[in-house]
């Protein structure tokens, strides 16, 4: 049967509910057996505390008194910020996945694992400007909300959206309430000669207090290691149109060392603000993002 294009997103919830308990099934197979995952939606009871909160189902299986945890008891509040530029539709012919399509997965899969433990999320979606941004909360139809923005994301088209980056981060670092988790999803490929610009944005974030992750998301095996055959194509930047036709490897050498050296500059500014940094390779598994996060999670609280 044939799939027409976005039919295999329909249902964007249920994706993301698959690949949350896949990872916490290989989590407890892998070397990180024992890593905390359970989801605390009870804390134990404390003299003073309001009996109504009282779960009687769990004190029936359990014989110990827990309170059911509400919203305003939320422990982290979780900025997603994800660029929808038109490279992010890049491969157009993926084996599995693009970049805009792995980071929306993704995405929905971390509101998911927010909701389970009661964190507020809110979404930011942004090209060259923000677009769409929602509130931070945690109930469950605001994340129902959430997850079907990003459905109707993966029915965009490429066009030839451009993305400014810094302006974005700048505006984040503002706007959202302090000491946020901040998790950006973008290539990072705008204005890559202007480099300065870009960490001056990533150090806001840090100066307001807030902490982060940043994803790079690539596809690693074309855009970082050219490996394309060795013919001619015809290269084109997806948010110019500009286009450039020649032989893949007469190209490769020159591209490979400035892609290189802009990825490390990144990386050495990126620990040198305190940022957290990870290669998201969308020939990978999600696992590459789920667990980063929870990582990061464990350390704030």
């Amino acid at each position: 049967m044939s799939i027409k294009p976005n039919e295999k997103f329909s249902n964007l919830n249920f994706l993301a509910q698959q690949v949350v308990e896949g990872f916490i099934i290989g989590l407890h197979k892998s070397p990180f057996h024992g890593f905390s995952v359970e989801f605390a939606e009870h804390r134990l009871y404390n003299i003073g505390d309001n009996l109504k909160h009282i779960d009687w189902k769990v004190y029936g299986r359990s014989d110990k008194l827990f309170i059911k945890k509400y919203e305003e008891e939320t422990n982290l509040r979780c900025q997603i910020v994800l660029d929808t530029s038109s490279s992010m539709f890049f491969p157009d012919e993926p084996k599995e996945y693009n970049k805009l399509e792995f980071s929306c997965i993704a995405a929905a899969a971390l509101f998911k694992i927010f909701k389970k433990q009661l964190d507020a999320g809110a979404l930011h979606l942004f090209d060259e400007e923000i677009y769409y941004k929602s509130r931070c909360r945690s109930n469950s139809v605001h994340y129902s909300r959430l997850i079907a923005e990003l459905e109707k994301t993966l029915k965009k088209e490429a066009g030839q959206k451009g993305t400014d980056t810094t302006k974005i981060l700048h505006e984040i670092a503002d706007s959202v309430h302090k000491r946020s988790l901040v998790i950006i999803f973008s290539d990072m490929l705008d204005r890559v000669s202007e480099t300065d610009e870009l960490f001056d944005a990533l150090q806001h974030l840090k100066f307001n207090k807030h902490e982060v992750i940043l994803f790079q998301v690539q596809d690693k095996k074309l855009e970082v290691d050219f490996e394309f055959e060795n013919r001619p194509y015809e290269f084109v930047d997806l948010e110019t149109g500009e286009k450039i036709r020649m032989n893949s490897n007469q190209l490769k050498k020159e591209y490979a060392e400035q892609m290189n050296a802009y990825r490390k500059k990144i990386e050495l500014k990126c620990l040198q603000f305190g940022i957290d940094i990870v290669d998201a390779d969308v020939n990978k598994g999600f696992e590459q993002i789920l667990l980063p996060y929870l990582l990061k999670r464990n350390a704030m609280l």
